[in-house]
């Protein structure tokens, strides 16, 4: 898209304290301290195009970098800090693979976001990514996986169909009773969540960008364009605006709500035996268990306890001020399938919990395209719980996008939800 003439030629802001950059860094771990735009932020004189981007999560972030990276001028500003508890990117690992079922467009996105994690790994000198390999076991209808198949050979993603047998021999730790057969993807793995979304914003701030943490709120509209947002009790002006802000972008345009809903998910953490290595990154591969319920877990990392989820959509939450205490009933469930799956675990203490949410839009699928009626504005969402994975890929999406680059997949228009817009 390009730059309407009539959008300011510069991001100005009427009332920001500065605080040093470097100072910021230096305390951003310890900290959560703000880093402030200044008046020179984005100076008049500078043609490159200046853009906020609202919210600093795997979308945003990575959209904030690589617009930073091709050209422009960025401000990022979120609520709470990136990878804060409450943030949809927030927690300690994801899933990344590449098994999609028919989806050529995801399993694509995946293979190629994958080359981009490890591509930003080597730059970073940091470690984000491993590789355990991923597993999917079909439930008894496996329609979904045999689809997978062919989009995974046609893609080029390297995989092995295994039968029950096969995968028992490998991974006696697990118990694959009602499993006909499995995808095994053995490149994938997983990635640091909260670890990769600090690596991110300071690797933005690094290179030039800029940051502020505040509350957004969206101006006017006139004449097809936003002309400002505020940021707490200042007024930000800039030529272009993102807003990759999780479950909140309902709050912030209400026109979404019927869109994207988010839902309370609950994740526990189990102790593994003393000595027992069988159930660490090492032996054993992150594992989806496409049943009914779907569960999903990932082998102890950095010695944080043997993650598993039930992947079912729980209630509607509001990110903000919601309890986020496990349930009973959920441990109960969890535990129940834990016992049945890995045997070796049916006793094994719980000894991390948390509550997070997912933020899906309506049919699964992405949301990147225009506001309906401000032109400067770009959405950005719907990517939880499977969304984390996509982040540099779908941040060199919206880049492009934002800039005029290249259009974005149909598969992530509005106007695919014209009944519910309507």
């Amino acid at each position: 898209m390009k730059t309407d003439e009539t959008t300011p030629a510069s991001a100005t802001v009427d009332k920001m304290p500065g605080v040093s950059r470097r100072r910021f860094l230096k305390n951003f771990a310890a900290t959560a301290a703000a880093y402030s735009l200044s008046s020179r932020a984005f100076p008049a004189q500078q043609k490159r195009p200046s853009i906020i981007v609202i919210g600093a999560g795997a979308f945003g972030g990575w959209t904030a970098l690589y617009l930073l990276r091709k050209g422009a001028r960025v401000l990022l500003v979120d609520a709470w800090g990136p990878g804060n508890s409450r943030a949809s990117s927030g927690g300690e690992t994801r899933v990344i693979r590449a098994t999609y079922g028919g989806s050529r467009l995801y399993t694509k996105m995946a293979a190629d976001a994958l080359h981009l994690w490890r591509e930003n790994e080597k730059r970073w000198h940091r470690n984000l990514f491993t590789r355990t390999g991923v597993i999917w076991m079909p439930g008894r209808d496996d329609a979904y996986e045999r689809t997978s198949l062919a989009t995974l050979k046609e893609v080029g993603v390297p995989f092995d169909r295994l039968t029950n047998q096969e995968a028992t021999r490998r991974w006696p730790q697990i118990d694959f009773q009602g499993v006909p057969w499995l995808i095994h993807e053995p490149e994938a793995g997983f990635l640091l969540a909260r670890s990769s979304c600090q690596a991110v914003f300071e690797s933005f701030l690094r290179e030039g960008g800029e940051y502020r943490q505040a509350k957004v709120a969206p101006g006017p509209i006139s004449g097809k364009q936003l002309e400002n947002i505020f940021a707490n009790n200042d007024r930000i002006v800039a030529q272009q605006y993102v807003f990759a802000c999780g479950p909140w972008l309902p709050n912030v345009f209400p026109f979404l709500a019927k869109v994207i809903k988010a839902s309370r998910q609950e994740i526990f953490f189990f102790g593994t035996p003393a000595g027992d290595r069988r159930f660490t990154e090492e032996e054993i591969p992150v594992w989806i268990d496409h049943g009914n319920p779907t569960f999903y877990g990932i082998p102890g990392n950095q010695w944080r306890g043997f993650k598993i989820a039930d992947d079912t959509r729980g209630p509607d939450f509001d990110p903000t001020s919601a309890d986020r205490q496990v349930s009973e009933q959920g441990l109960a469930s969890v535990r129940e399938y834990l016992a049945m799956r890995f045997p070796g675990l049916k006793s094994a203490p719980l000894v991390e919990s948390r509550v997070c949410q997912y933020e899906n839009s309506a049919d699964q699928d992405f949301i990147l395209d225009q506001h309906p009626v401000a032109k400067n504005v770009w959405i950005l969402g719907g990517g939880s719980g499977h969304g984390f994975k996509h982040g540099p890929k779908i941040g060199d999406m919206a880049s492009d996008a934002v800039l005029g680059n290249q259009t974005p997949p149909l598969e992530f228009r509005l106007a695919r939800f014209k009944a519910e817009l309507d």
